[in-house]
C-alpha cells in the first residue's frame, strides 16, 4: 500500500511540477521529436488532450482506478500475476498523473481544491473500510505478512491506515494549501481565475 501512495500522492504531483514534456522531447533523436511535435500540433490531440485534461473527469477516472484495483478480486490478481501487478502500478501512476495535472496547470484553484477533497474522502473512506474490516479482504496479499510479525488482518488494517491517514493527509494539505490561495486571490478580485502557475 505505501508503494501506491507514493506513486499517486508524491510522485504524479512531483512529476507533474516538473513539466518534464518538453525535456523528454528533447531527448528524443530529432526525426522522432519532429513526428511527436506534428502529432501533438494536430487538433484530434488538442482536442482530445482538452477532453482528458478535465478536472471532474479525471478525478473521477482517479476514483475509478483506486476503488476498481483495491477490490479483493482484482488486487489479489495482481499480486499473483506479473503482468497484472504492472498494469495495476502503471493504472495508478498514470490516472494520477491525469488527476494533479489539471489541479496543479489547469483548474482554477477553488475547484481544484474540490477535486482534492472528494479523492481525500473517497480514499479515506476505502482506507477505513479496509482497517476496519473484521475479515481478511486480500488472502492473497497478506500471506508474507508473518515475516513481519503481523497477523493477516494486522498488516491489512496497517495498510488501510496508510491510506486512510498519510495519504488522505497529503490531499487534504494540497486542498488547504490551494484553498488559502484562492481566498487570499479573492480580495484581490480574481479568485479561481489562474491555476496554481501559469502553464
Amino acid at each position: 500500500m505505501i508503494e501506491h501512495e507514493l506513486v499517486m500522492a508524491i510522485a504524479a504531483p512531483l512529476i507533474v511540477l516538473a513539466r518534464p514534456s518538453a525535456v523528454l522531447l528533447w531527448g528524443l533523436p530529432r526525426i522522432v521529436r519532429r513526428r511527436a511535435g506534428h502529432v501533438l500540433a494536430l487538433r484530434v490531440f488538442r482536442r482530445t488532450w482538452t477532453m482528458l485534461s478535465n478536472g471532474s473527469l479525471t478525478t473521477l477516472l482517479h476514483g475509478a482506478a483506486i476503488w476498481a484495483w483495491h477490490s479483493p478480486l482484482l488486487f489479489d490478481a495482481a499480486i499473483e500475476s506479473t503482468p497484472l501487478h504492472r498494469l495495476q502500478h502503471l493504472t495508478f501512476f498514470l490516472s494520477a498523473v491525469l488527476f494533479w495535472w489539471p489541479v496543479i496547470w489547469k483548474t482554477d484553484r477553488g475547484l481544484a481544491a474540490w477535486h482534492l477533497f472528494l479523492t481525500m474522502l473517497h480514499m479515506s473512506i476505502l482506507g477505513a473500510l479496509i482497517a476496519l474490516s473484521p475479515n481478511v479482504l486480500y488472502a492473497t496479499q497478506t500471506r508474507a505478512s508473518g515475516s513481519w510479525g503481523l497477523s493477516p488482518l494486522e498488516e491489512q488494517q496497517v495498510a488501510g491506515l496508510v491510506m486512510w491517514v498519510p495519504a488522505g493527509t497529503i490531499y487534504a494539505a494540497a486542498a488547504l494549501v490551494l484553498m488559502a490561495l484562492w481566498i487570499r486571490d479573492s480580495g484581490k478580485g480574481d479568485a479561481g481565475a489562474t491555476p496554481i502557475a501559469a502553464p
